[in-house]
């Protein structure tokens, strides 16, 4: 990812011009990006338009196209499948991870109860399944752990 700074123009300095559409810029601000200066709304995503500005301060370069984190993840991302659903996940999306199984969030929960985990929940991934703690703890207390999946 590139960096993206924003940054006031001084009243007294000569107008620098836009990368975009080689007007100078007369703006109270300006974006400053891949080494370029940039109105807000000339840097844009090459695929949804967004300012770029606006969605954060990065943005990504790659066959001659400016875009957003999310398109270049699009584009580009690695996607991967849902160790729970074995459905595909986009590259773009959030995930939550255990070792290295990989899981949509909606997925992410006890494979027994269902219960879903919040930030800081403890979890425990027995014989690659990801369990609740009072799950795990009543699966060691039975002899031949061997739970069915409900």
């Amino acid at each position: 990812p590139q960096r993206i700074q924003m940054l006031s123009v001084q009243p007294d300095t000569k107008p620098k011009g836009c990368a975009g559409c080689s007007r100078k810029i007369k703006d109270r601000y300006l974006l400053k990006a891949l080494d370029k200066y940039w109105h807000e709304d000339c840097l844009k995503c090459a695929c949804c338009d967004c300012r770029l500005g606006e969605v954060g301060s990065t943005l990504y370069t790659k066959a001659n196209l400016i875009l957003c984190r999310r398109d270049y993840l699009r584009l580009f991302g690695v996607t991967g499948n849902c160790a729970a659903c074995s459905k595909l996940i986009p590259a773009f999306e959030m995930v939550m991870r255990a070792k290295e199984n990989v899981y949509h969030l909606d997925c992410f929960a006890c494979q027994l109860c269902n219960q879903r985990f919040c930030v800081g929940d403890k979890f425990f991934l027995k014989n690659n399944m990801i369990l609740c703690q009072t799950d795990y703890e009543e699966g060691l207390m039975k002899e031949g752990y061997a739970p069915q999946v409900r």
